[in-house]
């Protein structure tokens, strides 16, 4: 039994759900990746899979089995990559999660001139709004929106999201168009609070106005924490959001959203790259995080420090 084979087949079962579908993936017979699992379980002396005539599911052993295989696979990858012959062009599979607008509406209509660049990534992209346990959940990096609070992670800035305060035509036809920022807490407006995954709190709007600075709460009905959902809130009439403009240009340009607060600025949210520091940025990972930076660097360049 070649054990890589044996851990890859695995591994690609586990994955895909299916000996099938695993064998598929990895070029190779059915039969041939059931007798690699068989005889891996064989060498181990425990049971790493459920079969039935329906569905292959991981046992207890076989996951924790898996978190391990896929990290010494990826390591392995790593040692690969980091001779000079293969350097010259990455290869692998990359694990990356990002939020979900800004994957829909910036990451992935660049993704063909990244996979044109590298063809021999394999590119797997979690898109989502939540906290990934990038260790437990064996990605390699997140790209994320405000402070990096793990202090376990390696964060990257590779941006700052200018952001404003928007509404949509029939929220203001009814509510009226707010005067000053302090009336979304004291007054009978109403934001769309959008949900900090950790917390369970709500996000405060940060504003300045020359030497004015204020933090406003805004009182909800409605809170979410997905920015897809949040943005079709506010689109629909249900409060005041805060969003990052890249999220709003087409709504504004169609007569969808309105910008309210005008003369204020709102603090810009801050753009990171986070990876794990348990070990070397593999190569693959390397140029992800070049493109990401090059990306935003054209939408959202990180604004220089003021001088003090």
């Amino acid at each position: 039994m070649d054990r890589f084979d044996a851990m890859q087949a695995f591994a690609r079962v586990v994955e895909t759900g299916s000996f099938t579908r695993a064998a598929r993936t990895l070029h190779m017979s059915r039969t041939t990746v059931t007798q690699l699992v068989q005889q891996l379980e064989a060498r181990l002396r425990v049971r790493l899979l459920n079969r039935t005539t329906r569905q292959v599911n991981v046992t207890a052993d076989g996951a924790a089995y898996y978190e391990r295989v896929v990290r010494l696979l990826a390591d392995m990858d790593d040692a690969d990559t980091s001779l000079s012959s293969a350097a010259a062009l990455p290869r692998g599979r990359l694990r990356i999660d990002v939020p979900t607008p800004l994957a829909r509406l910036l990451l992935v209509p660049a993704l063909p001139g990244f996979l044109a660049r590298y063809p021999d990534i394999q590119l797997d992209l979690g898109v989502s709004d939540r906290t990934v346990d990038l260790i437990g959940e064996n990605v390699d990096a997140v790209v994320r929106g405000g402070p990096i609070t793990d202090p376990s992670l390696v964060a990257r800035r590779i941006g700052d999201l200018q952001a404003g305060i928007y509404a949509a035509p029939s929220y203001l036809q009814h509510a009226g168009i707010p005067e000053h920022p302090r009336v979304l807490a004291e007054g009978h407006h109403r934001v769309v609070g959008y949900l900090r995954a950790r917390s369970g709190t709500v996000l405060p709007y940060t504003l300045q106005r020359g030497e004015e600075h204020l933090t406003v709460q805004g009182r909800h009905r409605l809170a979410l924490d997905d920015g897809n959902a949040y943005l079709a809130a506010g689109v629909a009439g249900l409060g005041l959001l805060w969003l990052p403009d890249y999220m709003a240009a087409a709504h504004l340009q169609r007569g969808e959203l309105v910008r309210v607060f005008d003369d204020w600025r709102v603090a810009p949210m801050p753009l990171y790259v986070a990876f794990p520091p348990n070990r070397h940025v593999s190569v693959k990972l390397r140029v992800f995080i070049d493109w990401v930076a090059e990306l935003m660097a054209a939408h959202a360049p990180v604004e220089p420090m003021p001088a003090r």
